[in-house]
């Protein structure tokens, strides 16, 4: 990785595209638009590709999406799509598969613990870690407690175990009250709680978004990255961009999108562009790509 030897000034971005409220953000843009053949675009599968439903297995990628994804990939680095899912979930909700033009694609499923690349079409994925079989078995027991009046509800993810609140009567009581029981079971085996929108995922410990994404800019020999996510599960990957850029003369541009949601201002805060959810983010990768 290394300085850009040019990079036009943030009043060169077109206008068509919406302007980053930050400096780096700008930086970042105008940097991406300079070599886009060394920009990682980065990018979250809920609530920024896809809209949040109340059922998980009914989430979709965005109308226009995928064609989006085409019409960028062939042009970057690389496009990644950073999930808490399974790979082979994202890849089947996403529609990804077999699509022409989409060469250029990863899926970092499992927070980057699995990977599914576009030209192989397979997934590569570590065993499950011990304390996930124990928290299987344990996690009903738990919710036992709770589910008469709270309608917890869990998600088998393989590599982890996700506990939804959003159908209960009161969905933050119920996603409030069972933190702590959840954080002690998860503790006792080996495993951390992941909050997220009304969700609170057990899984192991040791990689996160951030982690994953950091990796594979520096796989990819990547000048600038843009990361785009909307839940508390993507603070890290921020952070590993915030990182990316402040490394000293090593640092790359990287822009920050967040995928607007009132439910998680502290991406908001952070964030170096604000869009109001997977539909104006599919509309700016959209209007990026004819750009580059």
């Amino acid at each position: 990785m290394g300085s850009n030897p040019y990079v036009p000034a943030p009043s060169e971005i077109p206008s068509e595209l919406p302007t980053p409220t930050t400096p780096p953000g700008r930086e970042a843009l105008a940097a991406i638009l300079a070599r886009p053949d060394r920009a990682v675009i980065a990018l979250d599968f809920d609530g920024t590709l896809a809209d949040i439903v109340p059922d998980p297995e009914q989430a979709r990628a965005h109308p226009g999406a995928v064609d989006a994804l085409v019409a960028l990939a062939p042009k970057v680095a690389s496009v990644a799509v950073i999930t808490g899912r399974p790979a082979d979930v994202a890849v089947r909700h996403g529609g990804f598969a077999g699509v022409p033009g989409l060469d250029h694609l990863v899926v970092l499923g499992h927070y980057g613990a699995e990977r599914w690349d576009a030209p192989s079409g397979t997934v590569h994925s570590p065993a499950p870690h011990p304390g996930i079989a124990a928290v299987r078995s344990e996690l009903p027991v738990v919710l036992d407690r709770f589910d008469s009046w709270h309608g917890a509800w869990i998600e088998e993810k393989g590599q982890s175990l996700a506990v939804h609140t959003r159908r209960a009567d009161d969905p933050q009581a119920a996603f409030e009250a069972l933190r702590g029981p959840l954080g002690e079971l998860a503790a006792r085996h080996g495993l951390i709680v992941e909050p997220g929108r009304l969700v609170l995922e057990l899984r192991p410990p040791g990689m996160d978004k951030g982690v994953a994404l950091a990796q594979y800019v520096r796989e990819a020999d990547a000048e600038s990255v843009l990361y785009a996510g909307d839940d508390l599960g993507d603070l890290a990957a921020y952070a590993a961009v915030e990182k990316l850029r402040d490394d000293g003369p090593d640092g790359i541009p990287g822009l920050l999108v967040c995928s607007g949601s009132a439910e998680v201002p502290e991406l908001a805060e952070r964030a170096d562009l604000l869009l109001t959810g997977p539909g104006a983010v599919v509309g700016f990768l959209s209007t990026l790509a004819q750009h580059l």
